[in-house]
């Protein structure tokens, strides 16, 4: 008699991940398999701050070594250069468009009597030491949207965060206009995370990315597949990773320090454990969790969960 055993959902997950472009990068291309390679992309994207997440990835993807671009009308007016004869274009995503072309300064040529190069295109990779402003207070009240209860209380200096399940019953209202009053939607609470109110901004905010980061990249489940997948069943070092990966990505752009960068260099050592992560959970995760921190999001269309706690 032959067994059956039912995947877990991480395993179908992977099954499909053909399905997904970013990580047809991992399944087919082999893209990105070495720690080395995959530092690499994490570092890029981190440190190219002038376009979104997704944006810095198709650069990357089509020439690694780029370090500042702008389509031909910026590098004009901005800085009076043009295009080289025979340069090749990079095709990134166009905000309220589908794409736009953009060129490397590598690209370029000066104009007659063009200004030096400021910083920003010269070394727009160097270290920014940056601060949460109010990236921390918009990212816990946007979580309220997917039912996730954010507390601050103090304790010890070793204790950092963590995420949990919450019993059925607690709702959190979530701010949906201020104008011309104040709106406000019953949202059930299904997630609970504790922020240590003695650290840092800084440090909380790094800490709040990587526990919204197993959450979005599904190692909790989801309560609706609409708005994350369910991948329960990863390892916990691949679970690891990629949260760390997100943290990474989310407070480098941000120039904040956090301690994901030290995790990440004995993670990618073992190549072994790339195989087992989804570059496309990490990178909309990142993209997400960044959006939280900058602007007032709206209510998920489909804004209750289908069926319970799938946890």
């Amino acid at each position: 008699m032959t067994m059956m055993f039912e995947d877990t959902p991480a395993e179908a997950w992977d099954r499909d991940a053909a399905k997904r472009s970013l990580d047809e990068l991992f399944v087919q291309v082999r893209q990105y398999r070495s720690g080395k390679d995959y530092r690499s992309l994490l570092e890029f994207i981190s440190h190219f701050r002038s376009y979104s997440v997704f944006n810095a990835l198709l650069v990357h993807v089509q020439m690694p070594g780029a370090k500042f671009v702008a389509p031909p009308a910026r590098w004009k007016r901005d800085y009076h250069r043009v295009i080289r004869l025979g340069a090749r274009p990079l095709v990134i995503l166009k905000p309220m468009g589908p794409v736009m072309f953009v060129f490397d300064v590598s690209d370029t040529e000066p104009l007659e009597g063009a200004p030096k190069l400021p910083k920003e295109v010269t070394d727009p990779f160097a270290v920014k030491h940056g601060h949460v402003h109010d990236e921390l207070e918009k990212t816990i009240e946007n979580a309220k949207r997917d039912g996730i209860n954010i507390a601050q209380q103090d304790a010890g200096s070793l204790s950092a965060g963590s995420i949990q399940t919450i019993e059925p019953g607690q709702t959190t209202k979530f701010l949906l206009r201020e104008k011309p009053r104040p709106e406000y939607q019953s949202i059930p609470v299904l997630y609970g995370i504790l922020l240590n109110a003695k650290q840092s901004a800084e440090t909380q905010y790094a800490t709040l990315a990587h526990e919204l980061a197993h959450l979005y990249c599904g190692h909790l489940g989801s309560p609706n597949p609409q708005w994350w997948p369910d991948r329960r069943g990863l390892s916990d070092s691949a679970c690891e990773l990629e949260a760390e990966s997100v943290c990474f990505l989310v407070c480098q752009r941000l120039g904040i320090e956090n301690p994901s960068e030290k995790y990440l260099s004995t993670y990618v050592k073992d190549d072994d454990q790339l195989n087992k992560i989804s570059l496309e959970c990490v990178i909309r995760s990142a993209v997400l969790i960044e959006q939280m921190g900058k602007e007032k999001l709206m209510l998920r269309k489909t804004n209750t969960p289908l069926s319970g706690h799938a946890i």
